[in-house]
C-alpha cells in the first residue's frame, strides 16, 4: 500500500487515540473543574458576604490557584500562595516606607520579595504570589491604602476553601481515581510490549523503532500516573472521610512507582531490540516469547488490578517471561540480544515490585526463573 493510500487510515487510528486520550484525561481531571468551581464560590461567598471585604476577587482567584495546582501538591500549594503574600506585603511596606512609590522603587521591592523566596527555597508559585503581591503593594498604595490586609485576609480565605473542598466538602476517590489513571499506562505498556515481540519475531527494525517511539512519547502518560497517585497520598493523609483508604493507597503508590521503572527499563529493552535486529543476530525463538509473556504479565496485572485482586497470575507470567529469556540465552544470542535478556530481567523485578514482592524476594524469583 503506497502512503497516500494509507493516510487516511493513521490519520483515523490519530483521532481515535486523540479521543480515547481526550476522554481519560476529562475522566481523571474532572473533579478538578467540579472542585475548582466549588471553591470559587465558597471563598467569594466568604469574604464578600461573611467578612464584609468590598473587594474580594482575590480570594476565588487563590481558591482556584489551590485547586488547579499540580494534584498531589495541593496543600503546598496553599502554604505557598499564603506565604507568598506575606513576604510581598512585608517588602512592599518596608521600602515604600523607606524610598516611596514610583517605578524604580517597584522593581526594587519585587526584586527583593522574589529574592528573599529564592533563598527560601521557594518554588515558582512561592516567587509568583511573592513578586506579585509587591507589584500591587508598590503600585496602588497611594491610590489604594490599606490594601496590605485585606489581601492577606482574602489569600487565607481562598487557600482555607480549596483546601475544605478538596479534603472535606469533595475529595476525590483515591482508589476510583488511581485505578483510572493506571488503566491507560498500564495498557499501552502492554501493547508496546508486544508489538515489540512481533518486530523481533518478523525482524521488523523499522517496527521495533517505531515501537520505541511511541514509548518515548508516552512520558506524559506516566506524569498523569504519578500525578494522581501523589493526589491519592495527599488525600488520604489530610482528608478525614479518606483516612480508611490509607493503607490500600500506600501499597498503590509503591506499585505505580515499581511499574514506571519497568516502563522506562523496557524502553531501554525495545531500544537493544532495534539493534538486534539492525546487527542481523541470531533470534532463538524463546526471545520474542519472552517479551510476549512480558506484554502479556502487564496485561494481567492492570485486569486484576482494576478488579483489585491479589495479582497472582501477573506474577506467573513474569516468571514464565524470565525463563523463556533464560532459554533464549541458552540457544545463543549475540551481544545486543544479551542486553535484551538483561534489560528484560530488570523490568520483571520491577513488575514483581509492582505486585507488591518485597524487593529480595523478588530478586530471588528473577534469578530461580532465569536459572530453570
Amino acid at each position: 500500500m503506497t502512503p497516500t493510500a494509507g493516510a487516511p487510515g493513521g490519520l483515523r487510528a490519530r483521532l481515535v487515540d486523540a479521543g480515547r486520550g481526550g476522554y481519560q484525561r476529562l475522566q481523571t481531571y474532572l473533579i478538578v473543574a467540579l472542585q475548582s468551581g466549588l471553591a470559587a464560590a465558597l471563598a467569594w461567598v466568604v469574604a464578600s458576604q461573611v467578612l464584609g471585604n468590598p473587594e474580594p476577587t482575590f480570594a476565588p482567584a487563590a481558591a482556584v490557584a489551590v485547586i488547579a495546582a499540580s494534584l498531589g501538591r495541593r496543600a503546598h500549594r496553599a502554604l505557598e500562595l499564603v506565604a507568598g503574600v506575606v513576604l510581598g506585603i512585608a517588602a512592599g511596606d518596608l521600602l515604600i516606607g523607606l524610598f516611596g512609590t514610583g517605578p524604580w522603587q517597584t522593581g526594587v521591592i519585587v526584586f527583593l520579595a522574589i529574592a528573599v523566596a529564592v533563598l527560601v527555597r521557594g518554588t515558582g508559585a512561592l516567587m509568583t504570589q511573592a513578586g506579585g503581591t509587591a507589584v500591587l503593594i508598590a503600585t496602588l498604595t497611594p491610590s489604594a491604602p490599606d490594601l496590605e490586609w485585606p489581601r492577606t485576609i482574602n489569600a487565607l480565605v481562598g487557600g482555607a476553601a480549596g483546601l475544605l473542598v478538596m479534603l472535606v466538602l469533595l475529595p476525590i476517590n483515591p482508589l476510583r481515581t488511581v485505578r483510572r489513571a493506571a488503566e491507560p499506562a498500564l495498557d499501552l505498556f502492554a501493547r508496546e510490549m508486544t508489538a515489540s515481540a512481533q518486530a523481533l519475531a518478523q525482524a521488523d527494525s523499522g517496527r521495533a523503532q517505531a515501537t520505541l517511539e511511541r514509548m518515548r512519547a508516552a512520558d506524559p502518560t506516566l506524569k498523569r500516573l504519578t500525578e494522581v497517585a501523589n493526589a491519592a497520598d495527599e488525600v488520604v493523609r489530610f482528608s478525614p472521610v479518606r483516612w480508611r483508604r490509607r493503607r490500600a493507597i500506600a501499597a498503590y503508590r509503591g506499585g505505580v512507582t515499581h511499574m514506571q521503572r519497568a516502563f522506562r527499563n523496557s524502553r531501554g529493552l525495545v531500544r537493544r531490540i532495534g539493534t538486534t535486529l539492525r546487527d542481523e543476530e541470531p533470534v532463538p525463538a524463546d526471545l520474542p516469547a519472552a517479551v510476549e509473556h512480558l506484554g502479556e504479565a502487564v496485561r494481567l496485572l492492570n485486569r486484576e488490578f482494576l478488579a483489585a485482586q491479589e495479582p497472582v497470575q501477573a506474577r506467573a507470567r513474569v516468571l514464565r517471561a524470565v525463563r523463556e529469556a533464560g532459554g533464549a540465552c541458552r540457544e545463543g544470542l549475540g551481544f545486543s540480544g544479551t542486553i535484551v535478556v538483561s534489560q528484560l530481567r530488570t523490568a520483571a523485578n520491577d513488575l514483581l515490585r509492582a505486585t507488591g514482592v518485597p524487593r529480595d524476594e523478588a530478586r530471588r524469583l528473577v534469578r530461580e526463573a532465569a536459572a530453570d
